[in-house]
């Protein structure tokens, strides 16, 4: 079937030296853009990351130092690529964690805007999560190997949870936590509370530098202020800010950091 679309689609996908937005490097990108009425243009490029790729990135996308030495770098090539992205809606798999955050990080790092407040980002893996069953009947299915009999009687249901949960920890206690950037959230442990710090992080930033605490508050979520709000960081070490400013950090994360920033200093 043809998708019902008023403005271009660009499915896009990246190859990278790894899964750091900050500190890795695209070195191949695939656009398929999809324009009303059906119309398709595809454009794969390599793109010379400037830095080594390492041999496991390689051994997974098959992407050598010698096969993009002669490529042009991502500034060499951010121009052509934004253009050939403009006007277009975003879409991948998996692209709102990672594709999507890297690309931005790219252009910005060529000294584009590549601004995304006005396109649609669609992830047909966010869709694959959502229409496909990941309902407690497969989850019983999956960690209990039992078939749940009287699923959405209360008790059934009830007990059924209870042994999930208790499979889960008993599957995954002493596991480390990996987000789809590759940042690690915390061991599963068989604590409660812990679970429920695990569980309940929100990020502000791409790369989950930043969180939402229960009042709605940005906070690091990292390093020696881990649980302070950005904005009681600022007035207890202003310096902060011009230490991760000059630091190895994602653009996107010191975008937002300046974001609170100019928002605390216009509340006095």
């Amino acid at each position: 079937m043809n998708l019902n679309i008023n403005t271009p689609i660009a499915f896009f996908d990246l190859e990278a030296t790894g899964i750091n937005i900050s500190t890795d490097r695209i070195v191949e990108i695939s656009i398929v853009k999809v324009h009303p009425g059906g119309k398709e243009e595809i454009k794969t490029m390599k793109i010379n990351p400037t830095i080594p790729i390492p041999l496991e990135s390689s051994l997974i996308h098959g992407i050598y130092d010698q096969d993009v030495k002669d490529a042009p770098t991502f500034k060499e090539a951010s121009r052509e690529l934004y253009q050939f992205f403009e006007g277009a809606d975003l879409a991948g798999f998996n692209v709102l964690k990672y594709d999507i955050p890297l690309l931005v990080e790219e252009f910005l790092r060529a000294g584009i805007d590549f601004d995304i407040e006005k396109r649609n980002l669609l992830d047909a893996q966010k869709i694959f999560h959502l229409m496909e069953k990941r309902n407690l009947s497969s989850a019983y299915k999956f960690y209990c190997g039992k078939t749940l009999e009287n699923a959405h009687s209360a008790e059934a249901d009830t007990v059924a949870t209870y042994e999930v949960f208790k499979a889960q920890i008993e599957r995954y206690t002493g596991e480390e936590a990996v987000d789809l950037l590759g940042n690690k959230l915390g061991v599963l442990e068989n604590d409660m509370k812990k679970i429920h710090q695990l569980l309940n992080e929100k990020m502000v930033d791409l790369a989950g530098r930043f969180i939402f605490n229960n009042e709605g508050e940005e906070c690091f979520n990292f390093g020696k202020h881990k649980g302070k709000t950005i904005e009681q960081v600022l007035k207890e070490e202003p310096s902060y800010y011009d230490w991760m400013m000059k630091g190895d950090f994602p653009l996107d994360t010191k975008r937002k950091f300046t974001q609170v920033k100019l928002r605390s200093f216009n509340k006095g």
